[in-house]
């Protein structure tokens, strides 16, 4: 399925946290984020974001990219599709999204026994 679109949040789970695990607690918000994906076939701009803040990725799956954490730090990664489910493994979590009745599920899982599992649902607008 098709990334193209504007989503908007829905709803969330383990939003804050999954911040406090990342190190990222200082960057709650109560702004709902937009996601705007961009697909032109296996290569993708990925953006999201609130008032005065705002992060974006451009890469192509199965090649190894230079991607941005939401902190800025770079980071080197291979973007997997597969199922109709984008997989990145960030340095502190793994990434995967998929559409699924016109909505942008996105989940970010950190690791070890106490990983935390963070789900967002973005409605296309």
């Amino acid at each position: 399925m098709a990334f193209t679109g504007k989503y908007e949040l829905e709803s969330q789970e383990k939003y804050e946290e999954f911040l406090e695990a990342i190190g990222l607690s200082s960057a709650k918000t109560d702004h709902k984020v937009v996601t705007e994906v961009v697909q032109d076939g296996d290569s993708f701009t990925w953006t999201q974001s609130i008032p005065n803040w705002t992060w974006s990725n451009n890469f192509t799956v199965g090649q190894e990219c230079e991607l941005a954490t939401m902190k800025g730090s770079r980071f080197k990664a291979t973007v997997a599709l597969e199922d109709g489910k984008i997989s990145i493994p960030f340095p502190q979590y793994h990434f995967t999204a998929e559409i699924k009745d016109d909505k942008l599920l996105m989940n970010c899982v950190t690791p070890g026994e106490k990983g935390v599992t963070f789900k967002r649902v973005s409605k296309r607008i």
